[in-house]
């Protein structure tokens, strides 16, 4: 499988800060993208680029809470780690709470950066697949007739032929018919498959 480049959004109103964090990802092989302001940040951030976002909790305008909601708002779902240089014991819970990766102390040490870093990009691999997946078997169902999806919707719960054509009004022998392009156009070989194939779309 080709690895995707992943980038680095960091966000903090210190300049040196920034500078400082661009130099330490860059030499330990990330690619990075500094912004000093969260306004400047949301108004570069497009589609769903990989990677991961360091916050600062305390900016100017949005503080990184608020910028982390901005974000959520926008369909953008990078993993965030928040630093500071304070020790708000509310707002770690706060950030915890809303899905942050970590939540470092300035002065942190490097390898902790690292390490959640890492983390980060990990869980935002995983969560990248699962929405490849769900997008897949979306395409997959859309092929179904209205009437398609109403069959494989009643066979996914476990009802018979008899039972499903008890339902919709019709013959089992139009519903066998109804099942089996069903089966085809999903790419399933058996109910079971069927059964295992609602339940990942139910979930996504």
């Amino acid at each position: 499988m080709t690895q995707v480049p992943t980038t680095i959004f960091l966000v903090d109103d210190d300049e040196s800060v920034l500078r400082g964090l661009t130099r330490l990802l860059r030499a330990a092989g990330h690619a990075t993208k500094p912004f000093a302001s969260p306004a400047e940040f949301l108004a570069q951030l497009s589609g769903d680029a990989p990677g991961c976002a360091v916050l600062d909790l305390r900016m100017p305008g949005l503080n990184g809470l608020e910028l982390h909601q901005a974000m959520a708002s926008k369909d953008c779902h990078l993993p965030v780690i928040f630093i500071s240089g304070h020790g708000d014991v509310p707002a770690s819970v706060r950030a915890m709470k809303a899905g942050a990766v970590d939540f470092l102390l300035k002065p942190f040490d490097e390898q902790q950066l690292l390490g959640a870093i890492s983390q980060a990009l990990l869980k935002d691999a995983a969560a990248r697949a699962g929405r490849a997946e769900t997008a897949a078997l979306q395409a997959r169902h859309a092929v179904l007739t209205p009437r398609e999806r109403e069959v494989c919707a009643l066979v996914a719960q476990g009802l018979t032929n008899k039972e499903v054509a008890q339902r919709l009004g019709t013959t089992e022998k139009t519903i066998k018919v109804h099942r089996a392009r069903v089966l085809q156009k999903l790419d399933v070989d058996s109910v079971a498959e069927l059964v295992r194939f609602v339940d990942r779309l139910d979930q996504g």
